[in-house]
């Protein structure tokens, strides 16, 4: 080794020691607080998933096939979101897959009400998105295994820390794409809406959010396809669903596990995908 490059080794600047304190710190002084809010946070989920598996699982379907159906209006969709859903009752992996749904769309739903506003607000103050580009990058490019340490650290194993990784991971989706959609509105629809009178506030609801709905909705439909991709990872700190099913045909080398709970995930993605969409044919 050169000398420059042993200077360097021997003044290793010691991030990985400050990132063990700091958590050490907050593990020492507020243990009970992230304990009670992931205690709360397993019993939400829990009992959505309890209620959800109090149906019938055929009536269950049948009602996620008419909520796709009242969304798009569509009756060959509604049609193979329930056919698709028969097949995962079929191969036996119901229960897992509504832990699953109940993980995903909550994962999604909270990545979207905090990335939307986050997103606007940094298309209104391009300051702000300088100072959030690369937070949102470190977020998206920071290997998953590493979030999932100090996740585990504070909130324990359960569907909590599960949810709190993905959201975590989904989050610069839905910003980046409601910036997107908020900058790309045209000047001269807000040049019009201002020549009318309309206040910011009227021009954010009535002119620059109607005009990015279609990207904004885009980034809910990466939110959830992102938040299908870390159940297999959110298994590993206890997290209930397919992931499980996959991780234990992983560790097992069963090969049919894995391709039926793998083909659940994937129908799973694509009746949120075409769910989620903004109308079929350009409705809506």
């Amino acid at each position: 080794m050169d000398p420059v490059s042993e200077f360097l080794v021997d003044y290793k600047i010691p991030i990985g020691a400050w990132g063990k304190d700091f958590f050490e710190f907050l593990t020492d002084n507020f243990n009970t607080i992230f304990r009670a809010f992931s205690n709360g946070l397993n019993f939400l989920l829990e009992g959505m998933v309890d209620i959800l598996l109090m149906m019938p699982p055929v009536v269950l379907a049948l009602v996620i096939a008419g909520i796709a159906y009242l969304l798009q209006r569509s009756k060959p969709l509604a049609l193979g979101v329930f056919l698709g859903l028969a097949f995962i009752i079929n191969q036996d992996l119901w229960k897992q897959t509504v832990e699953t749904l109940v993980l995903v769309v909550a994962a999604a739903a909270m990545s979207m009400a905090i990335g939307v506003p986050m997103g606007i607000w940094a298309a209104h103050k391009p300051k702000v998105y300088r100072v959030l580009l690369p937070v949102l990058d470190l977020m998206q490019t920071l290997p998953t295994f590493v979030y999932l340490i100090p996740v585990l650290t504070l909130f324990g194993l359960g569907n909590a820390p599960g949810l709190i990784v993905t959201i975590i991971f989904v989050i610069p989706t839905s910003v980046r794409l409601t910036h997107l959609g908020v900058t790309s509105v045209p000047t001269a629809i807000i040049e019009a809406g201002e020549a009318f009178g309309a206040t910011k506030r009227q021009l954010l609801w009535k002119v620059e959010l109607p005009s990015a709905l279609p990207t904004i909705m885009a980034g809910l439909t990466q939110s959830i396809m992102l938040s299908l991709s870390m159940v297999v990872f959110a298994a590993l700190i206890g997290a209930g669903g397919l992931g499980t099913e996959i991780n234990r045909a992983l560790g097992s080398r069963k090969i049919d596990l894995g391709l039926e709970a793998g083909l659940a995930i994937v129908i799973l993605a694509i009746i949120l995908d075409r769910a989620t969409r903004i109308g079929v044919g350009g409705k809506k």
